[in-house]
């Protein structure tokens, strides 16, 4: 059977995973695991509203990365603690009805890539 959390617990549980990952950053995973692209997360971490955290970052556009050569291919994304762990991984990339949404998921070496929003729901 399936375990329900009310809305206090989900809020609480995700505050708390907000605060631990704040000052990490957002890594732009192709599928053979290059980082494409990396986003700093604010010292806030961002905002919650009831069981879901937006994402907040110092900019929201960053140039990417010289493991995107010509052009690939965003397909996942992983957030790191402030010490350079991965400890939330997983993540859906896209340009709409994902975690992670870009303006662009196709990512070449030095072009900026923008961050539309970035959102996760507690389960």
């Amino acid at each position: 059977m399936a375990v329900t959390y009310n809305t206090a617990v989900k809020t609480a549980r995700i505050t708390a995973t907000r605060d631990y990952f704040a000052n990490g950053t957002l890594e732009l995973l192709a599928a053979n695991d290059a980082v494409l692209a990396i986003f700093d997360l604010s010292a806030s971490g961002g905002s919650i509203a009831a069981d879901t955290w937006t994402l907040g970052f110092d900019a929201n556009t960053v140039a990417a990365e010289a493991g995107a050569g010509a052009g690939t291919d965003a397909t996942k994304a992983q957030i790191k603690d402030s010490g350079g762990n991965a400890h939330l991984t997983g993540l859906t990339v896209g340009i709409s009805g994902t975690d992670i949404v870009l303006d662009n998921v196709n990512i070449a070496d030095g072009q900026n890539v923008t961050l539309s929003s970035a959102a996760i729901q507690h389960a």
